[in-house]
């Protein structure tokens, strides 16, 4: 606290100064803010209040893409696939095809840190192809490289459609921290909740098409066909799911920003 003195005598004024001030003036500026906001939202039409709702929908909408990495996390986990099937084809070497998927995969996850940008992905995808890599080599069947990415799928559709049946939808989890509402989606936001529900769904019912299709394939020992067609349904099992659930989400609740509180 400190004691204003105007000259000559007596203290004329008194200013309390907090003792944290910063957080003080903090405080004080959000709690104006929010009582600004609260009035401006008082005086919206009801059109104007659809409008912000709706623009606030699409805004957390459109976060899936990132989320999922883009379409250079699409590329970054496709592409190996593609190049090791191409290569089979030519030299029909395992482990020359092998090598040559690994050493993409690689060079995006080089590309990846030397720009600086998140190598999630393209690491997700040098994992995989590296345990494809040495299956196919350590069994000289070249149909093994896929098997894992075939499992992978699999435990995918599985881990969906467990986290939706028990309320904690993964497309929910994935996206949350993402659009800045973190779980509040599950506890305050009813509407929201049952929309990142249907769309896990979707993602079970899309994603879950494709093992159904490779694996009688994959018992064959068609590698050729085998390949071209898990490339053939990457990408677009992926576009898909995302705008179905674009989709979803624009007609879902605005999400509530988490508080995050500071210590």
């Amino acid at each position: 606290m400190s004691v204003t003195n105007l000259p000559g005598g007596d203290p004329a004024a008194r200013t309390v100064v907090p003792d944290d001030y910063g957080r003080y003036v903090d405080q004080t500026m959000t709690e104006a803010v929010e009582s600004t906001a609260d009035q401006w939202r008082a005086a919206e039409t009801p059109e104007e209040a659809a409008a912000r709702e709706a623009a606030a929908s699409k805004e957390a909408a459109d976060t899936i893409l990132k989320a999922f990495g883009g379409i250079r996390g699409m590329v970054d986990m496709t592409l190996p696939g593609l190049v090791f099937i191409l290569t089979f084809n030519i030299t029909h070497q395992i482990p020359t095809a092998a090598w040559a998927a690994l050493g993409l995969s690689g060079i995006f996850v080089v590309v990846r840190l030397f720009r600086r940008e998140t190598i999630q992905h393209a690491f997700s995808g040098v994992f995989g192809v590296a345990i494809g890599a040495w299956i196919s080599m350590k069994t000289g069947k070249a149909e093994n490289f896929y098997l894992p990415g075939l499992l992978y799928n699999v435990g995918y559709c599985i881990a969906l459609a467990i986290s939706a049946l028990v309320r904690w939808p993964l497309v929910g989890l994935m996206l949350g921290p993402v659009t800045g509402e973190m779980f509040t989606w599950r506890t305050e936001n009813p509407g929201r909740l049952k929309a990142y529900t249907r769309a896990t769904w979707a993602w079970v019912v899309i994603m879950g098409v494709k093992p159904l299709i490779l694996f009688p394939l994959y018992f064959t020992h068609n590698t050729t066909l085998l390949g071209w067609l898990k490339t053939a349904l990457g990408i677009p099992a992926l576009v898909l799911a995302m705008y179905v659930t674009w989709r979803i989400l624009l007609k879902a609740p605005a999400p509530i920003k988490a508080v995050v509180e500071e210590e």
